[in-house]
């Protein structure tokens, strides 16, 4: 058990029936007692020391805070006349090893609705992910005691026994990870009432529109580097939400001149911030983009140190969507987002931006007509969390609806 703290090894049927006993008042949507609970979280999470060691539980930190957690638990209960909107009851999470913070997104979101949740936390798990759970023990003694009898975090290696035992006991079981391990969760079955809501493996890009770059201020441009610089470095750029490919829109010749300009802020950024790209990275970048010009989909490869990697492709069938290491950008340059429309997938996330006028944006998605895309954001906002994530209002599955006629 990591989350309330217990001594030596617990047996996943008590902690199935504690989570699942009966508490009294029982969590309502919108809980102020959880929200008391996440709001305290929140602000040991923005203290400035720690915010500044691991920015991205600053991050996580802005999400929990008291306005953010009002606003989404108002918009869960906006229900019709007719309805009244309940938790779903016991919710299981199997978030990733890869992106510490995910979690806690998750598990909040859960908890606010007024669900019991048992969340798994990969003993692969990183640093972020102990401070976090820190912080949740500490915030904890100052919490009412029906957030101690209705939450649990715990960690076990691999084991049928265990992942079956949760999936037979949950209303509702949230999956995160590669295709295989949703695939691998999934096989456990589900009680006939139960659902799974899985977010697989997904990929995302960049798009700069030449003519916004060139007409941006110093300023802005400065803004929209370090935005990108911290969407590609956190997580090791290995988060679904990461870019992966920076796609220029507009001339060519112009799209050359300002890439240049852009890369220097990018690698002047870099040394600021202070990232750092290990050998052995390094060297897993330079065999992987060095494989996509030996196999033709490279044109030309270009590194800045250890830390960042500038590939040219050669045309948008060689789009990226698998993870080369940390740092690594391929850029193509087309006259209009329309071009990129025959190769979106579903697979398709997030499309981080700079320089574009919102109606172009929304008339892109909308020609696009669903194949893919379900973020569009400024640039330094992929990695930032929201209740609605890839295509699915989570305020919604977190609850479900009672209807009441007179």
């Amino acid at each position: 058990m990591r989350f309330p703290d217990a001594a030596g090894l617990v047996a996943i049927d008590e902690v199935i029936a504690s989570t699942s006993s009966a508490v009294d008042p029982p969590l309502r949507v919108g809980d102020d007692r959880m929200v008391s609970f996440l709001a305290s979280v929140a602000r040991r999470l923005l203290d400035p020391a720690l915010a500044r060691r691991q920015p991205e539980l600053g991050s996580l930190g802005f999400f929990l805070r008291r306005a953010e957690l009002q606003r989404a638990a108002d918009r869960m209960r906006a229900a019709a006349t007719d309805a009244v909107v309940v938790p779903r009851g016991l919710v299981v999470h199997f978030p990733p090893a890869n992106v510490d913070t995910i979690f806690v997104y998750s598990w909040a979101l859960s908890a606010l609705a007024g669900n019991r949740n048992i969340v798994r936390i990969s003993n692969r798990s990183g640093t972020a992910a102990e401070a976090i759970l820190g912080v949740l023990q500490d915030a904890l003694a100052e919490a009412d005691p029906i957030v101690a009898d209705t939450q649990r975090m715990l960690s076990y290696d691999h084991d049928d026994d265990v992942t079956g035992a949760l999936s037979q006991a949950c209303d509702l079981r949230v999956v995160w990870g590669g295709d295989r391990s949703v695939e691998a969760i999934r096989s456990f079955p589900l009680s006939p009432l139960a659902r799974d809501l899985a977010f697989p493996d997904r990929s995302s890009f960049a798009a700069i529109d030449v003519s916004g770059w060139k007409a941006a201020s110093a300023q802005a441009r400065r803004a929209a580097a370090a935005g990108f610089v911290d969407d590609l470095f956190w997580f090791d750029q290995a988060a679904c939400a990461s870019p992966r490919d920076l796609i220029w829109v507009g001339d060519a010749a112009d799209a050359e001149n300002q890439r240049a300009s852009f890369t220097a802020l990018v690698v002047a950024t870099i040394h600021e911030r202070g990232w750092r790209v290990d050998p052995s990275m390094a060297v897993e970048k330079r065999v992987a983009t060095y494989a996509l010009a030996a196999s033709g989909a490279a044109s030309r490869v270009r590194f800045h140190g250890n830390e960042l990697a500038d590939v040219e492709l050669t045309d948008l069938s060689a789009l990226q969507r698998e993870w080369l290491g940390a740092g690594v950008v391929c850029h193509i340059t087309v006259a209009s987002l329309d071009e990129l429309i025959p190769w979106l997938r579903r697979k398709d996330q997030t499309m981080s931006h700079f320089g574009f006028a919102t109606e172009a944006l929304r008339t892109f998605v909308e020609t696009a007509g669903g194949r893919g895309i379900d973020r569009i954001v400024p640039f330094g906002q992929a990695l930032r969390f929201s209740s609605t994530w890839d295509g699915m209002d989570l305020t919604r599955e977190f609850t479900r609806l009672t209807t009441v006629q007179a």
